[in-house]
Parts: C-alpha cells; sequence; structure tokens
C-alpha cells in the first residue's frame, strides 16, 4: 500500500481588496505575508508564509482583475495552539465570529470566522 499524503496541497483565498485582506490575516494570525512573483497583469498573490519541511501546506491571498468573488464556496481551517486567541483578534481586524470556539470532540475546537472580503474561514486548536 502507498503511503497517504495530505490530500490538500496548496489553497488560495481570493478577495476584492488584497491589501486588506492582507492586513486581516496579518492581524489575527500574527504572520507576515509576502507578494509572489507572479508574470500575470492580472493577477496577483500575496503568500502565507510556508516552511518547505513542514507537514502543513500552504497558500496565498489571490486578486485577480474582473473576478467577481463569492466567498464562502470553500472553508480553510489555520492550525492554531488555541483558536479563542486568534478568534479575539477577529472584530478589531474587520472580520465577524460567526460560530465562536466550540468543541469538535476528539478533533480539538473551531471557531469559524468572516475575513474582511466575507470569506468564511476557520481557526482550529486542540485546546
Amino acid at each position: 500500500m502507498e503511503k497517504p499524503i495530505n490530500p490538500v496541497g496548496w489553497f488560495e483565498i481570493y478577495v476584492k481588496d488584497l491589501k486588506r485582506a492582507q492586513k486581516f490575516y496579518q492581524d489575527i494570525l500574527k504572520v507576515k505575508m509576502s507578494p509572489l512573483p507572479i508574470e500575470n497583469n492580472q493577477l496577483e498573490m500575496i503568500a502565507f508564509p510556508m516552511d518547505e519541511d513542514s507537514k502543513n501546506i500552504s497558500g496565498a491571498l489571490v486578486y485577480v482583475k474582473n473576478h467577481q468573488v463569492e466567498g464562502n464556496g470553500t472553508i480553510v481551517y489555520f492550525t492554531c495552539k488555541d483558536c479563542a486567541e486568534e478568534e479575539s483578534r477577529v472584530k478589531k481586524a474587520g472580520g465577524e465570529v460567526v460560530q465562536p470556539k466550540m468543541l469538535i470532540g476528539e478533533y480539538g475546537f473551531v471557531s469559524l470566522v468572516k475575513d474582511t472580503e466575507g470569506n468564511m474561514i476557520g481557526l482550529h486548536s486542540q485546546n
């Protein structure tokens, strides 16, 4: 039997306002995001930090010229030490808490929040 792989290798969150969305994610997750060099004048991407040796994945915020962002099609869960901590920064960063921290049994806890662009994201922790 082949060794299983993590099914998600990359994620993209499509946004209406790239700078506003970048500030939101940097404020709540306390990370530094960086532009990805893309040779396409219709597309801009700001990447979440990435460790090449980690088992986790990374992704980017994406702005596509003339693309209508609808939000809520996919939920990306960000790993946290305690999701209540990141959740506590959401409102100040311009987002909305949809579901405060809740127990999901043996799998830990999650919070569901909306970013400044209306995208639903999840915050996940074991504590």
